[in-house]
């Protein structure tokens, strides 16, 4: 009885060990099926003891990558950069020449340039505040937007591409008394290829001609348009009250904050395309 307890136990642990091999094995039937989990390019893996070859040195698809695509990023952004600085000095000359007519008419309306950072400058007119923004990231849009199926894109992968500039409207009084909850607009985004060409996109108050990007060179004059003509969308996009029933209650919080519940908001843009698409970057347009 004593010899047979050892080799009843030793079994049950053979056995058990057995079950749980054959539990977390694949059958060779599966094995030879190729099961498992799949590989970079959605097949089945290689059954064991027959390994497949190591992929091909990829040193070469890195370095023709960092070639076409990142060398071209970056001359997007060294492109939009000075175009960026030019629609600086453009927004500059005409403050300059704004102010010199509205001041012996009306010396109360105050028209200024206000410089943020390399990548934001403001313009203040009135009651309005114009924010140009470079964005720091070159983006990409899918096959339907915009410029992307056009024979001048086609020609070249390069001009897939663009650094891109915001042009929105606030309210002068919503940065001055830091009301953090009052909407701003977008009214136009300019895009830059590394032709140094852009393409203007925004809303139908611009009033801006649909110029195919190929013809549409960055210059002096046409950032120019480009200012003046946001700054008319904004100064004819008036202030709506709101409803009396909407204003009936103000909480501490509002009250805590400098909020003005009465305040009015704009109405709003048109823009002539309605569509909203994502870039790379996962920004919603």
């Amino acid at each position: 009885m004593a010899d047979t307890q050892p080799t009843s136990a030793a079994s049950a642990v053979t056995s058990a060990a057995h079950t749980a091999h054959s539990r977390s094995a694949p059958s060779a039937a599966a094995a030879s099926s190729g099961s498992g989990a799949p590989n970079t390019k959605n097949t089945a893996t290689n059954a064991p003891g027959t390994p497949g070859a190591n992929p091909t040195d990829r040193l070469d698809l890195i370095f023709e990558g960092l070639k076409q695509k990142s060398s071209a990023k970056q001359a997007i952004y060294r492109n939009t950069l000075a175009t960026f600085d030019m629609l600086r000095s453009v927004s500059q000359e005409l403050v300059v020449e704004l102010s010199r007519r509205i001041t012996p008419v009306d010396s109360t309306v105050i028209i200024e340039y206000r410089p943020v950072n390399e990548m934001e400058f403001h313009i203040r007119f009135s009651g309005d505040l114009l924010v140009f923004v470079m964005h720091s990231n070159i983006v990409t849009f899918p096959d339907d937007y915009g410029p992307m199926d056009t024979k001048y894109v086609e020609e070249d992968f390069r001009r897939r591409f663009f650094g891109h500039i915001m042009a929105y409207n606030f309210m002068a009084d919503s940065i001055k008394y830091q009301r953090l909850n009052d909407p701003g607009y977008l009214v136009g985004r300019l895009l830059i290829n590394i032709d140094n060409h852009y393409f203007l996109e925004g809303v139908q108050q611009l009033e801006l001609p649909d110029n195919d990007m190929s013809d549409n060179a960055v210059t002096p004059d046409g950032l120019k348009l480009f200012v003046e003509s946001a700054m008319v969308a904004a100064v004819n996009n008036d202030l709506i009250a709101p409803p009396l029933n909407d204003i009936q209650k103000i909480s501490v919080k509002q009250k805590l904050e400098n909020q003005q519940v009465s305040r009015g908001s704009k109405v709003g843009f048109s823009f002539s395309n309605e569509q909203r698409h994502t870039s790379v970057d996962g920004l919603v347009y």
